[in-house]
């Protein structure tokens, strides 16, 4: 497997441009199975999710011009050749349960997916998905496999539009619902959405390819069905997450990082915690430029939320920040409850991090009155030392990343497939920006495709997950 190592001392400077965001265009793809139209995108991101899910769109039947230079891309589903999602998908990222919202109003015959995947940071039921698409007419029906799973999907009656309460405001859910509702006969009300600025990109872009939708109050998207379809073209929006990243990563080197294409509107939460522990930043017409500004101040406290609220994405690379900002910090997650794995790796390079299973934080969670660890006490600074890591998953890899930047000596950082579903030629940015990174390649493993990296790295780290939770 090819390694990162990264000797820590050298302040990022320089530039940088975000890439589009992941969690907007893979959607965007699922999104286009809806119609047989042309749909030509813009600002494509050249990472492993991307890969992914157009591997799994010519599946089932997507024709994809893919110009990863110009950052373009021209899809098309003129027809259906299966709506069968093979197994090898099963763990991949999370997109083949999205397959059943976009394909119920394609398709009379029997939409197979297999289980749902990503990340190992908590988690991820897909229950409120199916009780959605059942309140629309779906019957869905989940079988074991093989070694694995799938859900069984069908309409043979046609979608028919309702009203749906979800219980908590899920992207994933939010996003299926959507897709299904676009094609259902009559109106689909949704309350209790999540309104993230990828659901709002997801809206605008089923707005031009022909749904008549609308946001109104309260987390309420409302949407008349509709079966008439148009040719789109469609620019994808830069990744808040990578923007972020590159942002606390500057502030922690004590550098000075501009990141093109930054969006104000879409990291107003994330800012607002960055002045409250010191980070500067200038906010231009084309991007942020982030620098350090002075010794870093902690008695923070954070919460993580649904959009408006602070990301569970941002969290782990700001707790990483946290640990060079003076005095102690409080973090409270409720996304997810197994988010602070990547910790313990933090305190073996010096950082003092205690988790704590109670709620933190002015409400409570989810998670309150449960065996997760889902708050964490960071008292800074200290100093950080290098050491070999092995990447759990996306967002705690970057946080790698930061953490070695920050140390002294040299780390070494395998288990990058996680941060190539993410982070878009992550190298080649560390070095414009000064870094003292060297990325060292296994003949082994080259040509090897994302998907089948990610399925190895998720092998390697069943055994472990599995005695982890036959510790309770």
């Amino acid at each position: 497997m090819d390694i990162l190592k990264i000797t820590g001392g050298a302040p990022l400077k320089g530039s940088i441009r975000a890439a589009g965001a992941k969690n907007a265009m893979t959607k965007l793809l699922v999104a286009s199975l809806l119609s047989d139209k042309r749909c030509r995108f813009y600002n494509v991101p050249n990472i492993g999710d991307v890969e992914v899910t157009v591997s799994l769109c010519q599946e089932i039947g997507m024709d994809v011009q893919w110009d990863r230079e110009a950052r373009t891309m021209e899809v098309i589903t003129k027809e259906l050749k299966t709506s069968y999602v093979p197994q090898r998908f099963s763990g991949s990222n999370r997109i083949p349960i999205l397959m059943i919202g976009a394909l119920l109003g394609r398709t009379d015959q029997d939409i197979i997916v297999p289980t749902t995947g990503g990340c190992s940071i908590g988690q991820r039921p897909v229950d409120f998905h199916i009780q959605a698409l059942e309140q629309l007419g779906a019957v869905i029906e989940y079988r074991g496999m093989k070694r694995e799973g799938a859900y069984f999907a069908h309409a043979h009656n046609g979608l028919k539009g309702t009203i749906i309460t979800l219980p908590y405001p899920s992207v994933g859910a939010t996003e299926n619902t959507i897709l299904a509702g676009v094609t259902a006969r009559g109106t689909t009300v949704i309350k209790n959405a999540a309104i993230e600025p990828e659901i709002i990109e997801l809206i605008l872009f089923l707005q031009k390819l022909g749904a008549i939708i609308a946001i109104d109050v309260d987390r309420t998207i409302r949407i008349h069905g509709t079966r008439r379809f148009y040719e789109v073209e469609h620019t994808v929006i830069p990744d808040r997450i990578e923007a972020a990243s590159w942002g606390m990563a500057a502030i922690a080197t004590k550098g000075r990082v501009f990141v093109e294409g930054a969006q104000h509107v879409n990291m107003l939460t994330f800012l607002n915690k960055l002045r409250e522990v010191g980070g500067g930043f200038d906010i231009k017409g084309n991007g942020i430029e982030f620098f350090y500004d002075g010794p870093l101040q902690g008695g923070l406290h954070l919460e993580t939320d649904v959009h408006p609220g602070f990301m569970t994405d941002w969290q782990q690379p700001f707790v990483v920040l946290l640990t060079q900002a003076s005095g102690t910090s409080v973090v409270h997650e409720t996304v997810y409850e197994n988010r602070f794995g990547y910790t313990e790796t933090l305190r073996e390079m010096g950082a003092d991090i205690t988790l704590f299973r109670q709620c933190l934080g002015g409400k409570q969670c989810r998670f309150a009155s449960q065996s997760f660890c889902h708050s964490a006490i960071i008292k800074g600074s200290t100093s950080l030392i290098g050491k070999e890591i092995r990447i759990p998953d996306l967002r705690a890899g970057f946080a790698y990343v930061m953490a070695a930047l920050i140390a002294s000596e040299t780390s070494s950082i395998s288990g990058l497939e996680f941060l190539e579903r993410g982070y878009e030629d992550l190298v080649n940015k560390l070095e414009l920006l000064g870094a003292d990174a060297e990325l060292i390649k296994k003949k082994e493993e080259s040509g090897q495709p994302v998907l089948a990296k990610l399925k190895a790295s998720q092998n390697l780290l069943e055994p472990i997950l599995i005695r982890v939770s036959e510790k309770g």
